[in-house]
């Protein structure tokens, strides 16, 4: 069956849809939802399939918008339609496995049975074997940035199909919507769609091959990437040699500011650092400061005291933070820093608590209950202290303790990070 074919055929149409539907997201510029999508892929499947056998088939517009990044800057983002996120899943599906094969051990990201967590443990192996001097490549823009010859000669390299090379190449130059004008995209790679993350490791594995030939250590997520060297002779003579390749063969743009030659300790790699453990003589991973820092802000978010919701929301959704922050960064040492987080939380929510009591009659009782004595409840009620005062007091430490708290059913990350430890 030739290519187009694979991609149009039935199983794998639907199997794209279901990808598409379950991740949800964003209407395109058509304004179609997820939901609506099943009833309109049947009654238009047969007509997209055959304009897209006839080259007719014309992509709309990708819908820029912008969302906020921690340094307060604005990333760049497209949402193609729902109908060109299930044909761009389509070709993923079949292309996917074909470049699979050619594709560098040392690249983890958006690929099968790999992950981030992956790339710290071999960046950690590249550490601990002397190879302790880090050259960190930060590509500019990269999907802003992208050739479109030159990936798309890439590509031929693999896919002898036309028809397919067409269809790929009308997505790179089909345009995006932004602030309601068209603008056309004759260079870069639709970010945010289906097949943008195969797209980049495509070109990217161009980099991997330098660096293998090479004879380079180095690990790669996406566009982020590490090279690990003995000296830092050596990581400077890599850091310029590189960066040329990458400007003169591959047309992308390094930024000299962001790429450097750093120590493991100075080293930021998918929110991991890294630091020298004096007891076990080796390098280990932690959650680098920002990535603490991060996570931090966004619990003070959510233990808020003027946040009008229930304790009950409150609770659900910082569990999905805590659990998820933690899931991530599973396999770094960090109980003292989630002993220290943990310590915080439950001050900030036993001040909501004390808030939620409303007024001294109630307060009183409620300490009462919780087996503090009448006068000493009364002496913390009428204190006229301030709030934080009353969240870090040793008798509503003692009411509300950290049991107490976790009964509730308020999250503690130290303990999900011990119980994490003993499922793997």
């Amino acid at each position: 069956m030739e290519l187009l074919e694979q991609i149009l055929s039935n199983q794998n149409m639907n199997q794209a849809y279901k990808r598409v539907y379950r991740n949800k997201g964003a209407s395109g510029v058509d304004g179609i939802t997820v939901e609506e999508l099943k009833e309109y892929l049947r009654e238009h499947k047969e007509e997209l399939r055959s304009q897209i056998r006839q080259r007719k088939y014309k992509p709309q517009p990708t819908l820029r918008v912008e969302i906020p990044k921690e340094n307060g800057k604005m990333r760049q983002l497209g949402i193609p339609t729902v109908v060109d996120r299930v044909v761009q899943q389509a070709i993923n599906q079949i292309l996917g496995p074909m470049f699979e094969k050619q594709f560098s051990e040392y690249s983890y990201g958006f690929r099968p049975k790999r992950s981030c967590e992956m790339a710290i443990i071999q960046a950690i192996e590249y550490l601990n074997d002397g190879y302790d001097w880090v050259v960190d490549i930060d590509l500019e823009r990269f999907f802003d940035t992208v050739h479109q010859d030159k990936l798309m000669r890439i590509i031929s390299y693999t896919v002898k199909d036309g028809d397919v090379i067409s269809l790929i190449r009308k997505y790179l130059v089909n345009g995006v919507m932004e602030d309601g004008k068209y603008v056309e995209t004759p260079v870069g790679t639709p970010q945010g769609g289906n097949l943008s993350p195969l797209l980049s490791n495509i070109l990217l594995n161009e980099l991997d091959k330098e660096l293998e030939a090479r004879g380079l250590r180095f690990v790669r997520y996406a566009d982020d990437s590490l090279i690990f060297v003995k000296s830092e002779k050596a990581a400077t003579r890599v850091l310029n040699s590189m960066t040329h390749f990458i400007e003169k063969k591959l047309g992308l743009k390094v930024n000299a500011e962001k790429s450097r030659i750093s120590r493991p300790n100075r080293t930021k790699f998918l929110g991991f650092g890294f630091y020298f453990d004096t007891n076990t003589k080796k390098y280990q991973s932690r959650p680098h400061k920002d990535s603490i820092k991060k996570l931090q802000r966004k619990l003070r978010k959510l233990t808020k005291r003027n946040w009008s919701v229930s304790l009950d929301e409150r609770i659900t959704k910082l569990n999905q933070v805590i659990r998820g922050w933690v899931n991530y960064f599973r396999i770094a040492k960090m109980k003292g820093k989630l002993v220290e987080i943990d310590q915080k939380l439950c001050s900030r929510l036993r001040v909501i608590i004390w808030k939620q009591w409303k007024n001294n009659g109630k307060r009183i009782r409620s300490l009462v209950q919780l087996g503090i004595p009448e006068e000493e409840a009364k002496g913390l009620t009428y204190c006229r202290k301030g709030y934080r005062y009353i969240g870090l007091s040793k008798v509503v430490q003692r009411a509300l303790s950290n049991k107490r708290l976790e009964q509730r059913g308020i999250p503690s990350a130290l303990g999900h990070y011990l119980k994490v430890h003993t499922e793997i």
